[in-house]
């Protein structure tokens, strides 16, 4: 038993000393981390990582280079530099803490710069490392500089095939460059892939397809084996619709050949294909045909969605040409149309009379060499509303985008007449929108309620033509123009008074909640009372006040607090410190002295003689805060007391502050009050201070 144990540890020894030698063996490259061991020494706790230079920096003495060097060799460096310094190097040992490679990547990526990767990695890894390529990097060109030699790779092979073998192996030092696209020009700018290519992805046009002409994206683009000229043009989107796809032209080596497309698209025979190689032109001609009558042509014009030269058959009609030209705009005048005959001939066609029922209205017969020609409209504020009578007509006033006249149509509501005048405008009165009929109001609507129910068209209001929609406009603010509030109905109104940023009459929405009734007044000042404003009630005979305790509110947070607001009520907020005299002495104390604002003050059980200071605005500079008296007026008998308030403030105690109750009397005197102080100095005559006060 104890052999095999030895011989197990014995074999454990040659394989660490196995692996021990290897890395011994292994030379000190740019990048890798080197461990020093250095017991105690704070310095050495951290990994050293080999320079671009070859040296590491070493702690009191400097730099020692290493690279190139083994590690045994690097330690005997290292140990003999060290010992300059420091004497007991018995133990001292180098070790690699990691095989970090030092990778330089410039041009096009995003954050060019050195980077240390795994010694196993490669050109992906440094790219990922570099925050990836930008685009416009060209792929099959990169570069790996080492040692002053050059060596091209193909990037993009390596991201089709996945095969590892195309990407060089990379050593510490080496410099990684990606070059830009001939495509992306000499002027930096920013762009995506397909802003890139939109003009073609190939970047030598004698290895790829030249497509120029009638096509949706011209350009030069890379050739692929196989390739056909089908394909060729789909690269380049396709053909436009002025295309003349019956003279194709390609260029083949100086050999010009011309390709009818149409034939191959009817016939489907791939024999009529063109073959094409790299460093062919593909050129499509635009279409131009004189008008004849051999040719099955009619041309369309004007106000329609596609207009050109459309090719028709003997069942084709007016409608089908109109059709296929994508119809009219929404610019058109559908009921001046005119269709031109080839001798000379004009016809008149109102398609919106024949939309709209007029059967004994004939469709215009169409032959090949006819133009269809649809006029624009003339300006609908101006003279097309004439030709709309007024029993076919919607007038939309006040505040909208575009008011004005407007033809009405039975299968229409109100909504799509608003949306046709361009909506309310940001100032409208969405919640009181009018429908006059024959001189009297009719409905009343509210735009903003039709979208609370989620659009129930039920409740849309009957619109007829001759009404009159009015969208009156909101009144502006009363502190910039005292005469817009005229426009705004009492019964829609609220008043707002007294202390707060603008006072006057404003529009108001049964939503609305009392804080947002002081948010469009601008918020109290810092002169009101907020804990006695006042609610006039005006919905009933009978008058009714509340009472509004708002500091109350943002104490509790309590929204019982606030009354139903309606249309009509008044909301006050008093000014503070005004109503001072309606208290009777009973119920308020009497502050005087050296304080920032004397005077008369509400006080209820729960606030104390340090609430009260603070609510004057505290001592004056000259207060003597350490004698402050307190009268106490109780019903049997009064009696005064000091209280020390710079002593307080040393050593708090709140069991040591005087007890104060409504009627009472505080003094805080100063350092001018000489009588005073030497009053107070000889003798505390209690009853000649209760004397001076009860007078007050």
């Amino acid at each position: 038993m104890h052999y095999l144990l030895k011989s197990f540890i014995i074999f454990l020894s040659l394989v660490c000393a196995s692996g021990w030698a290897q890395s011994v063996n292994e030379n000190v490259e740019i990048g890798n981390k080197l461990f020093l061991y250095m017991p105690g020494e704070p310095g050495f706790e951290e990994p050293f990582v080999v320079s671009e230079k070859g040296t590491v920096a070493l702690p009191e003495v400097g730099h020692v280079h290493v690279a190139g060097q083994g590690l045994k060799e690097a330690e005997q460096l290292i140990k003999l530099s060290l010992s300059q310094v420091f004497v007991d190097l018995d133990g001292f040992y180098v070790e690699f803490y990691a095989k970090d490679i030092s990778i330089t990547i410039l041009g096009y990526v995003n954050t060019p710069d050195r980077y240390a990767i795994p010694d196993y990695g490669n050109v992906q890894m440094i790219i990922n490392a570099a925050g990836g390529l930008k685009p416009g990097a060209q792929l099959n060109k990169m570069q790996l500089r080492r040692a002053g030699n050059l060596q091209e790779f193909d990037y993009k092979a390596y991201l089709d095939s996945g095969d590892i073998s195309i990407l060089p192996t990379l050593k510490s030092g080496d410099i990684i460059f990606v070059p830009a696209s001939p495509l992306i020009g000499n002027v930096q700018v920013e762009f995506d892939a397909q802003t890139l290519s939109s003009s073609g992805d190939a970047a030598d046009s004698a290895v790829a397809i030249t497509l120029i002409g009638e096509l949706h994206n011209p350009g030069t683009f890379s050739y692929k084996p196989d390739m056909s000229i089908i394909d060729a043009l789909m690269r380049a989107d396709g053909v436009t619709r002025y295309a003349d796809v019956t003279r194709i032209r390609i260029i083949n080596e100086n050999k010009p050949s011309v390709f009818d497309l149409k034939q191959y698209l009817d016939s489907g025979n791939a024999d009529l294909l063109p073959a094409i190689q790299g460093g062919s032109t593909i050129y499509v001609p635009i279409m131009v045909e004189d008008v004849n009558t051999t040719a099955r042509t009619v041309y369309v014009m004007g106000e329609v969605q596609a207009p050109g030269a459309y090719e028709t058959t003997e069942q084709a009609g007016f409608m089908n040409i109109l059709a296929n030209a994508g119809g009219p705009t929404r610019f058109a005048e559908t009921r001046q149309i005119k269709i031109l005959k080839q001798n000379g001939d004009t016809t008149l066609f109102d398609l919106a009379l024949f939309s709209e029922g007029g059967s004994t209205i004939d469709i215009p017969e169409v032959v090949p060499g006819d133009v269809i020609f649809v006029p624009e409209k003339t300006d609908i504020n101006e003279k097309s509303w004439l030709k709309v009578s007024p029993n076919r007509a919607v007038k939309v006033i006040g505040a909208v985008h575009q008011p004005g006249r407007y033809e009405w149509s039975d299968e229409m509501d109100l909504m799509d007449l608003l949306a046709h005048a361009g909506g309310p405008t940001k100032g409208a009165n969405v919640n009181d929108i009018k429908v006059i009929r024959e001189g009297q109001q009719a409905f009343r609507f509210s735009l903003d309620e039709f979208a609370q129910l989620q659009g129930e068209f039920a409740t849309l209001p009957d619109v007829q033509a001759g009404d009159t929609i009015l969208v009156e406009e909101l009144p502006q603010d009363p502190k910039d123009n005292k005469s817009q509030w005229v426009r705004q109905s009492p019964d829609q109104s609220i008043y707002i008074m007294g202390q707060v940023g603008a006072p006057g009459r404003y529009a108001f929405d049964p939503k609305f909640h009392f804080l947002d009734i002081l948010a469009a007044a601008d918020g109290p000042n810092d002169r009101a009372d907020i804990r006695n404003i006042r609610v006039t009630h005006r919905d009933s005979n009978r008058a009714r006040v509340s009472k509004v305790d708002l500091a109350l509110y943002f104490e509790t947070g309590d929204e019982t607090l606030f009354p139903a607001i309606k249309p009509g009520d008044t909301v006050f907020i008093p000014e503070r410190n005004k109503e001072w005299l309606s208290h009777k002495k009973e119920d308020v104390v009497r502050l005087m002295g050296a304080v920032q604002q004397p005077g008369r003050y509400t006080f209820d059980d729960t606030m104390t003689l340090l609430d009260l200071i603070a609510e004057a605005g505290g001592p004056t500079d000259s207060a003597l805060i350490d004698k402050i008296v307190v009268v106490n007026h109780s019903c049997c008998e009064e009696q005064a007391r000091t209280f020390d308030l710079e002593e307080f403030m040393r050593h708090p105690d709140t069991y040591r502050i005087p007890v104060l109750r409504p009627g009472d009397t505080v003094y805080v005197p100063g350092e001018s009050s000489d009588k005073f102080s030497k009053f107070w100095k000889d003798t505390l005559d209690v009853l000649a201070v209760v004397a001076i006060v009860a007078g007050l």
